[in-house]
């Protein structure tokens, strides 16, 4: 028989080794020699499946979610109730100054011009010329007129007088009326013709601009002059929709124009017709200006005064964002629960914010509201006086 080399008589006594290890089972316990012997006991005394014959006790070793997080104590919040006031709701929009008329004064009729006896910057009144073309066939056509309105009212007369007498017929007596009228309509039909070469002033106002020179030649229709009454100035802005109904006319308004000049007016005109692209309402502010001080164009702030409303003045730090997106201020409940109320802004001031729409009972808080959400329980606690001498606008007030 070949003999066996060490080797392989090595593998076999491996491999029966092996073979009688697996036959054991002791794999299954592998690190846990404790849980082998109560695995096998449980086995010896039940017939149940393993996972069925597992102790319960770990689970409840095992503490509650509850237990283990304990309940977060409510957030404390600084909260005040401002006093409340009355308040002029304050409207601002922007604007311009503009006449109050404005004319571009043109020719009727071709020629040269014979008189101008105005210039930039004159005040003139109604029915002023401003400038005249030549027309010396059209001047004697009106001398000529005249002279034949006379003539025939000194024929109407004489007839008048013999009729009265009865050397005149009564036929005659109406030929002599009638000449009297056809003369004055030609009197009348020459002088229109003459005005037509005069330009005159159609209201008061100040002469802004000339763009023609005396002797020069104009076209029928063009430019000679543009005149402005000032006096009002009208200041002109747009309004909102929404501070529409806030707004009448005949109410005050304040104006600063663009050099810190400012001025009072009175509302003289809303527009009843919205803008299509912005939705806004056209208003005019008439503003005295008998020195005619201030100019058409230049840029102003309108600030109507509406009717006055109750409301309360607070920081601007106070105002936040609702769930909506909406601007408002949060408030503490009776049950301190956190509640959201929309605002109405009344007037911005250097001081804070007047807003008006919050309940009379609100407790507003002032520091914290960021840090809560509409509906959490919390712990109010009043402001400081520091913060209380700010809300009613009064922060260079001592504290107490």
């Amino acid at each position: 028989m070949p003999k066996i080399r060490f080797h392989k008589l090595a593998a076999i006594v491996v491999l029966i080794g092996f073979a009688a290890w697996m036959g054991t089972g002791e794999f299954s316990s592998v690190g846990s020699a404790a849980d082998k012997s109560v695995a096998t006991d449980k086995s010896v005394t039940t017939d149940k499946p393993a996972d069925a014959a597992k102790p319960a006790q770990p689970d409840r070793a095992k503490p509650s979610t509850a237990q283990a997080e304990p309940k977060a104590a409510p957030r404390t919040v600084a909260v005040v109730t401002p006093p409340r006031k009355t308040f002029a709701r304050a409207i601002r929009i922007s604007g311009l100054t503009e006449a109050d008329k404005r004319a571009v004064l043109a020719t009727r009729v071709n020629g040269v011009i014979d008189k101008l006896p105005v210039k930039q910057g004159d005040h003139v009144k109604t029915g002023d010329l401003v400038l005249m073309l030549a027309a010396e066939e059209k001047i004697s056509m009106v001398d000529n007129a005249k002279q034949l309105v006379v003539q025939r009212k000194a024929e109407l007369d004489a007839a008048e007088r013999l009729a009265k007498t009865g050397n005149l017929p009564k036929l005659q007596l109406d030929t002599a009326r009638s000449n009297l009228t056809l003369a004055q309509s030609q009197l009348d039909t020459a002088q229109a013709e003459l005005d037509r070469n005069e330009v005159k002033a159609p209201f008061d106002g100040v002469i802004d601009r000339i763009p023609v020179e005396l002797g020069s030649s104009v076209m029928q229709g063009g430019e000679v002059a543009t005149i402005l009454k000032l006096d009002p100035v009208i200041a002109r802005g747009e309004i909102s929709e929404r501070d529409l109904r806030y707004v009448k006319i005949g109410d005050e308004a304040d104006v600063r124009l663009v050099n810190d000049q400012k001025v009072t007016g009175t509302v003289r005109y809303i527009s009843r017709d919205a803008s299509a692209q912005t939705r806004t309402f056209r208003v005019e502010v008439a503003i005295p200006n008998g020195d005619g001080s201030i100019p058409a164009g230049m840029t102003a702030e309108i600030t109507l005064s509406a009717e006055p409303t109750n409301a309360v003045m607070l920081p601007r730090s106070v105002v936040t964002l609702g769930d909506k997106g909406d601007l408002g201020i949060r408030a503490v409940g009776k049950d301190d629960k956190v509640a959201f109320f929309p605002i109405d802004l009344v007037d911005d001031t250097p001081h804070g914010l007047v807003l008006g729409g919050i309940p009379e009972d609100a407790r507003i808080i002032v520091a914290g509201q960021e840090l809560v959400k509409e509906g959490d329980l919390v712990k109010p606690v009043e402001a400081d006086q520091a913060t209380i001498n700010k809300l009613i606008g009064e922060a260079t007030a001592g504290t107490q």
